[in-house]
């Protein structure tokens, strides 16, 4: 076993292999760039060493840097984790050459899968089924075109190195290939410093699924099953599961043994990834493999009972895996959610900020035989920073069955407080109670498909309306009796707190009677209808249960002002409880309009505008590119909505933004 493991990497990875490190007893090494001083990795590890300034192409991927603190703190091995350097060939040979173990596949095998116009064209003569496309390198978005066109729309343009969605792209037409071609080189320069690409024909309705691969130095290669990961934004997972709801037995068997036979060809060891694009009948394609632990491992951890980086070290130190291929059994369903620090009622662009409030629900097996995992780098009070990847957490479930599991996942959700900035836990929260999800109909197209107008707050229906209304009555009542019993009151002037209240969420009214006695609460609706309730909620709980007709719910509240804001499977709604004379009265208020922004272009997200295309003057159309924002190492081109006159440009290219900061405006 190794004397001192050096992680080259941040964040919730770093934490990850730190865990698993100090499990086996290996002390480990951190390091950290300006922005993450005070970072959990940094805090978690045995030692920490400053690696430069916060963007992690003057940090965490300039390789001498980080041989630099291997040499200074005496690791004699790195694990790289996922992302920066992980796949980096000449990274992994710059530590063979300093004697240091690389806790990783072999350079010829990082080299050969981790181009990815070479890794196609080694699985072709593995005898792994590949998508058609072009693999040689294209020198201009003009070659692109042609490319494109000769192939045929749809097609995806990707960058050649690296991975995690950063230089990809699919073009339906001449116009997205082209601007495609173009955007792919420069994310991919930056993300990865090489901006090679290729295209290769896109599969319509795909599931994108994929093969957890792990060998030994002595030639054992085995495959954990798979892992469906079909429900992507902008190419970057957002759900994952094992097993798959789509594959049959027949089918994961022969995914597994042509994953096995591919990573035997380039004498795979460590873990690894093997991709597949899978059509609606079955069939599937290679379309990469990664050569690192990659983001979703929690989920085949859950089902196989293994710990993944474990394996890594053991495998690293010279070690024989201690299990055959026999031995790999799939137990029960697992899920996992990434949190992202961004916006979902904003087309999910990115947010920063301070974490004002972030308590995760407790981890560890539940009373109903559930598992919830949270594997994070982040906590209360901490940074999220512009410089990296918008992932906060990847909160996991475990249950015997997949109903189970995604009911605990929705349970889970329910229970994470995050606060201070925009994330996309209301997101999860409503993929997880869509029929369509829990059935498993799912494709790579699931987002765009199922929130084709971006995601907007989640209506309740009738049955989850009178809950949340039977749940802002009760607060209410608390609320009242408490204020009722302030002291210094003049005796015998203590007010009397009626029972009788209007509850108004949205746009439903419910005229409903708080009654409590000595067997419960109940909550009587005018019409109809009785809900037996209890709860722990105090004023200033921002998180409570309340068992509503003996079901369980965990309600994040909020007082504001006068109103109730509570939130709970992807619904967020202000509740208003009033008296009914009050509620009348209320009715008659005027409504006040929004204040109008249609001739003004503001900043969607916090970022760097790293280009504008237009002067004052210019006339634009519908659909030009006007401007583009750049944050967590994506650019978001910024388009006009309609053809309009340029008015005034308020801002320099270069410029910092926060978000609903002017850019310019339109006569």
């Amino acid at each position: 076993m190794f004397n001192k493991i050096l992680i080259a990497n941040r964040g919730e990875i770093a934490c990850r292999v730190i865990r698993t490190a100090k499990k086996l007893g290996v002390p480990t090494v951190a390091v950290y760039s300006d922005a993450d001083r005070d970072a959990m990795h940094v805090r978690m590890a045995d030692e920490a060493v400053h690696i430069g300034p916060s963007p992690s192409s003057q940090s965490y991927i300039v390789i001498d840097k980080i041989l630099d603190a291997v040499r200074n703190t005496g690791a004699d091995a790195v694990h790289p984790g996922y992302g920066f350097l992980s796949e980096n060939a000449a990274f992994a040979k710059a530590l063979e050459k300093e004697g240091v173990t690389f806790i990783g596949p072999p350079v010829k095998a990082i080299e050969a899968m981790g181009d990815k116009i070479t890794s196609k064209k080694l699985a072709a003569k593995a005898g792994v089924s590949t998508v058609p496309g072009h693999m040689g390198l294209i020198e201009d978005a003009d070659e692109a075109v042609r490319i494109a066109s000769s192939i045929g729309f749809p097609v995806m343009i990707k960058a050649s190195a690296g991975g995690g969605g950063k230089g990809m792209r699919i073009a339906w037409n001449e116009r997205e290939a082209r601007e495609g071609f173009q955007s792919s080189k420069n994310e991919a320069k930056s993300s990865f410093g090489d901006d090679r690409i290729f295209i290769e024909k896109f599969v319509t309705e795909p599931r994108h699924i994929e093969i957890q691969v792990l060998g030994d130095k002595h030639g054992n290669v085995l495959y954990l099953g798979e892992r469906e990961c079909s429900i992507q934004r902008r190419n970057q997972k957002v759900i994952e599961e094992a097993p798959s709801p789509f594959l049959d037995e027949k089918t994961r068997r022969a995914m597994g043994e042509q994953a096995v036979a591919l990573a035997k060809a380039v004498g795979y060891h460590s873990a690894g990834t093997v991709e597949f694009i899978v059509d609606a009948k079955r069939n599937f394609y290679f379309l990469e493999m990664n050569t690192r632990l990659q983001v979703e491992h929690p989920v085949t951890e859950l089902v196989t009972g293994l710990d993944l980086v474990e394996q890594m070290i053991r495998v690293a130190a010279g070690e024989k895996l201690s299990f055959g291929q026999k031995d790999v059994k799939l137990d029960g369903w697992a899920i996992e959610s990434r949190l992202y620090a961004e916006d979902p009622y904003r087309n999910f662009l990115p947010s920063i900020g301070r974490l004002t409030r972030y308590r995760p629900p407790e981890e560890g097996r539940q009373q109903d035989g559930t598992v919830i995992r949270n594997d994070t780098g982040v906590f209360e009070g901490g940074e999220i920073s512009m410089y990296y990847d918008p992932m906060i957490a990847k909160l996991c479930t475990w249950g015997p069955d997949r109903t189970t599991a995604v009911e605990a996942m929705a349970d889970a959700l329910d229970a994470f407080e995050v606060e201070g900035i925009g994330h996309n836990l209301p997101f999860l929260s409503a993929v997880m109670q869509q029929e369509r999800f829990r059935e498993g109909r799912l494709t790579t197209a699931y987002i765009a498909e199922e929130f084709a107008d971006g995601f907007r707050n989640v209506e309740p229906d009738e049955v989850s309306a009178r809950k949340l209304a039977a749940v802002a009555g009760i607060i209410n009542q608390a609320l009242q009796e408490r204020a009722s019993r302030i002291s210094g009151t003049i005796g015998n002037h203590r007010r009397i707190v009626g029972h009788e209240w209007v509850a108004r969420l949205g746009e439903r009214e419910f005229e409903l009677t708080v009654e409590a006695s000595a067997d419960g609460t109940y909550i009587r609706f005018a019409g109809g209808g009785t809900i037996s309730a209890a709860t722990d909620w105090v004023p200033g709980r921002t998180l409570a249960t309340f068992n509503i007709d003996n079901h369980q719910m965990a309600v994040k509240v909020d007082l504001v002002g006068t109103g109730i804001r509570l939130r709970w499977r992807g619904i967020d709604v202000m509740a208003r409880v009033r008296n009914p004379r009050v509620a009348e009265l209320a009715r008659l208020m005027p409504k006040k309009s929004p204040p109008d922004t249609s001739k003004m272009l503001l900043c969607p997200m916090p970022g760097v505008v790293t280009s504008i295309a237009v002067k004052a003057g210019d006339t634009v159309e519908a659909g030009q590119a006007i401007a583009v924002v750049e944050a967590m190492k994506m650019e978001n081109i910024l388009r006009a909505e309609r053809r309009a006159t340029v008015k005034r440009v308020a801002i320099n290219a270069g410029a910092s933004l926060a978000v609903d900061e002017l850019i310019m405006e339109f006569e």
